[in-house]
């Protein structure tokens, strides 16, 4: 097959005839080679880049140009260079970052021998080897382990975010060549499946020895796995570098643009359009004026050679008025917009409340090119392990026998008070050093010897799947498949019930200093449907017991009925604890008879030797002895989130941005952290569950929670179909249209709060053409969303649909290579430099190392990004069209000959000297409130994601503003000087009197009008706007001076123009008036408009004022402006939920880790070991109480013939009850006869 892919072992010269991709990875855009045409094309696709190229050509040709082609061509290739340098020093980080990875170190075989060799060396076929901890280079196929029976360990977090450690295992036939000798001569072929995204599948067949073996996702290693808890392991290397499936889920860099650049191209079209339309007017009054005027001064001054008749002087006027008028979008403006992200950049750089001291890294904006569209995030998607949660599991409280233990501390209270940490290390030998609890009556407890403690920790300490690795005596090392089991386990250790070691039948603990071996009889396995384990064990005493771990909802529906009252208060602790955040589970217990058990364990062997249908064999196996049990209490673990986590959740909801959490973990676990991190509360309306498996249940399961949120009855979404339930949604295609989602409008009325929970193999369904706008808008009508089980690919794909349907801004935030993929594709990608490696940093935008940070990110730096972006852009283009339009009023008077009103070096020092200091100044530091009120009052963010302070409606108020502006500056200095003399008597009415006073009147309006723009003084904005004034006089009077006359005759011809125009009082009264007519109406409107219809910024700002003059230092009256319509959630009560009660219950584990340890494949076992384990099984407990009783007591035979009798009749289900508790009353009488010293 030609689709297939054919791998050799240790053969490189017949893997290189298929052209196989290298292991060197690259997210780097450009190299040497391609970096200036690349970089050059897209540059090129700004609008505005490519608008001035056409002026430059323009304007190198005489005939048409009344301007020099330096003005230009100068800024232009400026604006090229800069962003050519920020973006080659971009990419040269990516370069760097590239180089890490590949150069990392590997162990090839080759030629028989283990060599060291670059990540970016290996190629398809090597084998290689991996020691633990270590990070894998490719994608591999297990070919040996370390070991027994080719098992290894692996961390997938990168991948697909869980935590729990998963099995893999290689092929029995190649388990064997753990040696480098015999793997050297391994010579077979793998024939598999061509590169793709599918992270759970693999589908292949290794030829060796004229034999075929079948492959599957079990016997792979993928990259950006660790391996764990295995010394080391050897594998072959079948896909590398992009063809790994980490690298198919990755995406491709893409080039993003912000909205605000989007917006500009239109705009920029717009004007282009609009100075057409200027040009087409003045031309056409040329061609009038040259027919009508121009013709009858022919004879003293003729045309210019080319020009012969009125229409080609129209013509190259039309042109002629293109070049004058192009200052409307000066190129200036693109070097200032690249000047002030690169400000905005450095800000969040040296922002020292964004650096995490405890790992020591810094806030880094990898890109310069984002930063305003920081404050104009609508949606962000976040990961969840190592972005919200820190992916450690600790020990918090419990409950045993209705008593609550463990105390409420917060984390930095925890710090502070570390010495308050129970000391475990005075009595108990083994305990972990770094295990803290804080309430000392459990341990009193523990030390009292109060039996319900006691059999509550034996139970953590045996029911579990836990390896344990005593590398010297009393150094205990946990292999944990889930780090909640290692932390349960590592709670009992530290109590004094010791975990110790493991055969495939026995558990050894060492109880409060005493070694105690338990027979392992079964292991009742976890799965996600079970949602509990079970371990039966006989302790040495005889005693049978099962003990069981698990979901609350679950064991509580098992218990014997006595167990009611303990029951209710163990589930008042419970909905204590899930209201912590807590993850629980609960513990119970029961005993069993020899006959209960010989009879179970046979139903349990037919079943798991069964052929079909052994997993629901299997399945009610279990469910028959889980039955009758007695409840211990429950426990209560923290998945510690980040520090922050919920009160930056907390405020990022009250900026009306909507977090939605895609994760690969499990569904019990990222609800769990759902409600640690208060995006989940018990106050919602409802939370949505969708699990369907197919795509007709899937779409039931929305269509019913749209009827929930009130979308309006069975035809929520207009298919016209009648009906009352969700059943009736689904309506005979061929009566009923396709549906269709619920109108934006209707969505914003829906009123409660939502949560929507969907499983990755529902969102496969839910992304489906035909269902992804029902999807999405479910979606987007809910509070918080929750994804489980998701693949990277479809983190992207969720993203992607949010972009393409509602146009909103999004964040997507990771620390893993599995988040890799979403930060790509949306419009801002945040990596956390957090445990997970550095895949998610280097394909970033921002990054830092704290999730809390976000919030500053957003609501500070976004913000004010934004708010100085727009007033910038307000602002640049005000002051651009006043510059402009006086030409065009003008032409008018000129005989629409293309003569320019302004000196030629005032136009070209216009936008780079006179004007351009004080708008970056405002760009860069202007404020409206100081950060904290940002901060505190989190509605000041909804402008930016309503995008109301630069819009097509602004631009067209600017621009109106401007051209008022030029009429005044034209119309005023003209209807004044045309009449005006000096104090001599000679008139004032001339072209250079005239230029001046305009020049002047103009810099002196647009340096008024950005100070009352200018919302935050600082020296600099000071400095910059009365400097630029003074700038502007000097060069004046310095270029109208003899002294440049002199030496250039030809190039300054307003010999002593500014000093004898600015001289004249008339003219300053000139000035002075135009300036009153342009700022008046300004001033005006917006003291109506901050008294009649004030924004939230000028409510803020003035409360402070008002509390600055009040000098109230601990108040903050102006809380209830930020809060309004804030918390109008909080409000709504339980009105979809009731009195339930929700469970706490989340535990990441996998199934199958039982039958590993009773089978024995994951253990080293000694002979003495393996025979000590048999002798145990064939020895009866029967026996053994013979053996003992008769030796101890005569009156023990009756015990026996007793019990001998009972076992002859084995018991039905119905009367199991009655029996055992006869059997618990002799048992009892037994006791208080003194046959038995033991405690029952």
């Amino acid at each position: 097959n030609t689709f297939c892919k054919r791998v050799r072992a240790n053969d490189r010269d017949y893997n290189e005839k298929f052209q196989y991709a290298s292991n060197c990875i690259m997210t780097s855009k450009y190299n040497i080679i391609t970096f200036l045409p690349v970089n050059l094309f897209e540059q090129f696709q700004e609008v505005a880049n490519t608008y001035f190229l056409f002026l430059l050509i323009l304007q190198l040709i005489p005939q048409i140009s009344s301007l020099s082609w330096f003005t230009t061509i100068v800024p232009l290739v400026l604006v090229l260079s800069i962003t050519a340098v920020k973006d080659a020093t971009d990419d040269y980080f990516r370069h760097k970052s590239d180089n890490q990875v590949n150069n990392r170190q590997s162990q090839v075989l080759i030629g028989g021998i283990l060599q060291k060799e670059k990540w970016m060396n290996v190629r398809v076929g090597d084998i290689i080897k991996l020691e633990n901890n270590q990070f894998v280079a490719a994608d591999l196929l297990l070919l040996s382990s370390s070991e027994p029976h080719g098992l290894c360990y692996i961390e997938t977090a990168e991948l697909d975010g869980e935590t729990n450690m998963k099995v893999r295992q290689s092929l029995s036939v190649t388990s064997e060549l753990g040696d480098p000798n015999n793997l050297a001569q391994f010579d077979g072929e793998v024939v598999c499946e061509p590169p793709n995204n599918k992270l759970d599948r693999f589908c292949g067949t290794l030829y060796w020895k004229d034999c075929k073996y079948p492959l599957s996702n079990q016997n792979m290693l993928l990259r950006g796995c660790v391996l764990r808890n295995t010394e080391s392991c050897y594998g072959l290397v079948i896909f590398a570098g992009p063809d790994t499936k980490l690298m198919q889920n990755s995406g491709r860099t893409k080039f993003k643009r912000t909205s605000i650049d989007r917006l500009m191209n239109t705009l920029v079209l717009w004007i282009f359009g609009f100075l057409v339309c200027m040009g087409v007017i003045l031309a056409i009054g040329n061609a009038v004026w040259e027919k009508e005027v121009g013709a009858l001064f022919q004879s003293f001054l003729p045309w210019d050679p080319p020009v012969d008749n009125f229409l080609f002087s129209a013509f190259l006027s039309f042109w002629s008025y293109v070049i004058i008028l192009n200052t409307v979008v000066p190129i200036s403006l693109y070097v200032s917009v690249e000047v002030i992200r690169l400000g905005h950049s450095y800000f969040i750089n040296w922002d020292r409340r964004m650096f995490c001291s405890r790992s020591n890294t810094a806030a880094e904006a990898r890109t310069t090119t984002l930063n305003e569209e920081l404050g104009q995030v609508e949606y962000i998607f976040s990961d969840k392990t190592g972005t919200l949660t820190q992916n450690i599991m600790t020990f918090n409280k419990c409950s045993i026998n209705g008593h609550t233990y463990g105390e409420e501390q917060h984390m930095r209270e925890r710090e502070k008070e570390r010495e308050r940490a129970l000391d475990f290390s005075a009595w108990n030998p083994l305990a972990a050093r770094d295990f803290c609890f804080y309430d000392q009556s459990l341990l009193d407890a523990v030390m009292e010897g109060e039996p319900a403690v006691h059999e509550f920790f034996r139970v953590l300490s045996l029911c579990h799947t836990v390896m344990s690795e005593e590398k010297s005596e009393g150094e205990l090392l946990y292999k944990a498949q889930s780090p909640d089991e290692g932390a349960l386990v590592t709670a009992a250790r530290n109590f004094g019930f010791v975990f110790r070691s493991r055969t495939p039948g026995t558990v050894t603990t060492q109880e409060l200093g005493k070694a105690v071996t338990y027979t392992l009889l079964a292991i009742l396995d976890f799965n996600n449907i079970r949602k509990r384990m079970s371990v039966i064990v006989r302790n040495p005493e005889g005693r049978i017991r099962l003990y069981c771990k698990g979901a609350d909802t679950v064991l509580f529906e098992r218990l014997h009925s006595c167990n009611h009252e303990l029951m209710n208060v163990t589930s008042d602790h419970l909905n204590e604890y899930a209201g912590d955040g807590l993850r629980t589970l609960a513990v119970a217990y029961r005993d069993l008879s020899e006959e209960q058990w010989e009879e179970w364990s046979e139903h349990f062997r037919g079943a798991d030797k069964a052929t079909d249908c052994r997993d629901d064999r299997l399945a009610a196996a279990y469910e028959e002895i889980e039955q009758d049990m007695m409840l211990l209490g429950a426990t209560a673990i923290e998945d510690k989130l980040q520090e922050g986590v919920p009160e930056t959740i907390a405020i990022l909801s009250l900026a009306n941005i909507k977090i939605w959490v895609l994760t690969g973990d499990k569904q019990e676990t990222a609800v769990n952290i759902g409600y640690s991190c208060k995006m989940l509360t018990d106050d919602m309306t409802e939370i949505f569950i969708v699990n369907g498996h197919t795509v007709q249940s899937v779409r039931e399961e929305l269509r019913y929670n749209a009827e929930a949120q009130g979308w309006g009855g069975a035809c929520a979404f207009g298919n016209g179909c009648g009906g009352g339930g969700a059943a009736n949604c689904m309506p005979d295609e061929s009566k009923c249209p396709p549906p269709q989602a619920p109108p934006p409008s209707l969505l914003e009325s829906i009123s409660g709060e939502f949560a929507l929970i969907i499983s990755g193999h529902s969102l496969a369904h839910a992304l489906e053409a035909d269902m992804e706008r029902e999807f999405l808008e479910t979606a987007c009508a809910c509070r918080a969303v929750i994804c489980c089980r998701v693949t990277p690919l479809q983190k992207a794909l969720v993203v992607e649909l949010v972009k393409r349907h509602k146009k909103a801004v999004t964040l997507a935030i990771g620390d893993g290579a599995n988040d890799v993929s979403m930060i790509k594709t949306a419009h801002i990608g945040v990596g956390i430099s957090g445990q997970e490696g550095i895949q998610a940093v280097l394909a970033s935008d921002y990054s830092f190392s704290q999730f809390r940070f976000l919030q500053r990110l957003l609501l500070v730096h976004g913000r004010w990004s934004y708010l100085r972006m727009c007033r910038f852009l307000c602002y640049f283009f005000y002051k651009n069209f006043a510059f402009t339009m006086v030409h065009f009023w003008f032409g008018f008077f000129c005989g629409f000959s293309a003569q320019t009103v302004y000196d030629q070096y005032f136009i070209t020092l216009y936008n780079i000297v006179y004007t351009s200091l004080p708008v970056l100044a405002m760009g860069i530091f202007d404020q409206d409130v100081p950060e904290q009120r940002s901060l505190e009052y989190p509605k000041l963010y909804e402008p930016g994601q309503l995008n109301l302070l630069f819009n097509k409606r602004e631009f067209f108020i600017c621009i109106a503003q401007g051209i008022y502006t030029s009429v005044v500056l034209f119309f005023i200095p003209y209807g004044v000087l045309s009449h005006a003399t000096q104090s001599n008597g000679v008139p004032l009415a001339d072209y250079q009197t005239f230029a001046v006073t305009t020049a002047t009147a103009l810099v002196i309006v647009v340096s008024v009008q950005i100070a009352l723009d200018t919302g935050y003084w600082t020296a600099i904005n000071h400095f910059f706007i009365w400097g630029s004034l003074g700038t502007y006089f000097t060069i004046l009077f310095a270029m109208h001076s003899s002294i440049l006359f002199n030496i250039f005759p030809k190039q300054f011809h307003f010999l002593g123009s500014a000093h004898n125009t600015l001289g004249q009082p008339v003219v300053w009264l000139t000035i002075a008036l135009a300036t009153v007519i342009c700022i008046a109406p300004v001033l005006a409107f917006r003291f109506l408009k901050l008294d009649l219809k004030p924004q939230l910024s000028d409510t803020v700002r003035h409360t402070q004022l008002v509390l600055q003059k009040k000098r109230k230092p601990g108040g903050r009256a102006g809380r209830g402006v930020g809060g309004a319509g804030v918390a109008s959630g909080s409000t709504l009560g339980r009105l979809g939920r009731g009195g339930s009660r929700r469970s706490g219950y989340a535990f990441a584990h996998q199934e199958g880790f039982g039958e590993l340890i009773t089978s024995g494949k994951n253990m080293r076992l000694s002979s003495l070991a393996l025979a000590t384990f048999a002798s145990r099984h064939s020895s009866s407990w029967i026996d053994t109480l013979r053996r003992k009783k008769h030796a101890n007591s005569p009156g023990a035979h009756k015990l026996i013939l007793w019990i001998d009798k009972k076992i002859k009749f084995p018991p039905r289900r119905k009367r199991q009850e009655a029996e055992l508790l006869k059997t618990l009353s002799f048992l009892s009488f037994v006791h208080s006869s003194g046959l038995s010293s033991k405690p029952f």
